[in-house]
């Protein structure tokens, strides 16, 4: 899927057949922000617009700005794939944590 980036923030982009328009919303996120337009440069602008929009909402309201991206997340995976990244973080001599980020890290760099 394509993305947009701006300021930080993430916004998916779809087409709805429908309604023949394009759209989209700021991902990673609980505040439900949206965006729209009929082409593909308006979009990105839309995009950037509502990611402003969102910022000047939370600052005339006092409250800090949702960030996408806090260097935590929860993962499900298997029980057995959870002992053996367990046990293989163990035998390095690492916490699960850093063998989780490196194996991430060799993958998105391979």
């Amino acid at each position: 899927m394509e993305t947009l980036n701006y300021k930080g923030y993430i916004g998916s982009l779809h087409y709805s057949q429908t309604d023949k328009i394009f759209w989209g919303k700021i991902e990673m996120i609980r505040s439900v922000v949206t965006f729209e337009a009929d082409n593909a440069h308006d979009l990105e602008q839309s995009f950037q617009e509502s990611v402003d929009d969102y910022l000047q909402t939370c600052q005339t309201q006092g409250i800090t700005p949702e960030k996408p991206f806090k260097g935590v997340f929860n993962i499900r995976i298997k029980p057995e794939l959870h002992k053996a990244a367990y046990e293989e973080a163990l035998r390095k001599g690492v916490s699960l944590n850093r063998f989780v980020e490196e194996s991430i890290t060799q993958r998105l760099h391979a």
